[in-house]
């Protein structure tokens, strides 16, 4: 099954805080802790204008370019995923690095390859990731994939 529980979007207060920390550690200089696992990026409001900083897990680094994949857990409908539509560059914070990286939008059909991947490096971890988001998952690399396909949205950041 790959149905979502829609309780968990918008994520409730607590989760919602809980998911800023990150961002307080990078402001402070002390992103580097994070290593490589995460990233910190600028967006801005495609309504307000306003500029945001967000954290998120790093799904892969390609190998070949050191591009750095990312995942929108709620896909569309996330506020980070839809400024970065709008978005040619941006900035990002990787480990002690900052880079201006291009934006792309992956397509669902090639995001599903990209979780197949994650889930067969973090099968655990994926199953924790997909709980607190609210999908219902049977545990298997096709549902991974078909979660990915309905409801998660990646994004490329190219260095």
């Amino acid at each position: 099954m790959t149905e979502q529980n829609k309780s968990n979007y918008p994520p409730n207060a607590l989760l919602r805080k809980l998911y800023r920390v990150p961002v307080y550690f990078y402001k402070i200089g002390l992103g580097w802790l994070f290593g490589k696992r995460f990233v910190f990026f600028q967006h801005v409001g495609r309504k307000s204008g306003k500029h945001y900083h967000t954290v998120v897990e790093v799904v892969e680094i390609e190998q070949e370019t050191g591009n750095v994949i990312v995942v929108a857990g709620y896909g569309e409908r996330t506020q980070w995923y839809q400024n970065l539509k709008y978005m040619p560059t941006t900035t990002i914070q990787l480990g002690k690095q900052k880079y201006q990286v291009g934006i792309e939008m992956i397509s669902p059909e090639a995001g599903a390859d990209i979780m197949a991947r994650y889930f067969q490096r973090y099968g655990k971890l994926t199953r924790e990731l997909f709980s607190i988001l609210g999908y219902d998952w049977d545990g298997s690399e096709q549902g991974a994939r078909q979660i990915a396909i309905d409801h998660l949205r990646f994004v490329r950041f190219m260095c």
